[in-house]
């Protein structure tokens, strides 16, 4: 298992349009293969700053779901989200082997 960890850097005044953003993502792993454990967003703290956390079975089933980036019609629409609204400032993705009780 492969689990996907994005910080965001969000405009804090958006946070309406990025829970929409969020939510289309959420529904988009869970469908193509994926587990979407959730988006952890500002509550106290840094008000900008977001988490999103989901798992593939392998690197190489995460890689198939990336292959509809850009392609598939509901990816492009949840991007627009993102895009139109400029409510993601700035993302970082990594990978992580979850160590899970």
């Amino acid at each position: 298992m492969i689990t996907c960890v994005v910080e965001y850097v969000i405009d804090p005044a958006k946070i309406e349009q990025f829970e929409q953003f969020a939510q289309r993502w959420m529904e988009l792993v869970n469908r193509h293969g994926g587990t979407h454990h959730g988006y952890f967003l500002p509550s106290e703290g840094a008000s900008d700053k977001a988490l999103a956390l989901f798992s593939f079975p392998s690197l190489a089933a995460y890689e198939e779901y990336r292959q509809l980036f850009g392609v598939d019609p509901d990816f492009i629409a949840a991007d627009r989200i993102r895009d139109e609204s400029g409510c993601v400032l700035r993302y970082d993705r990594s990978f992580m082997r979850p160590m899970l009780p």
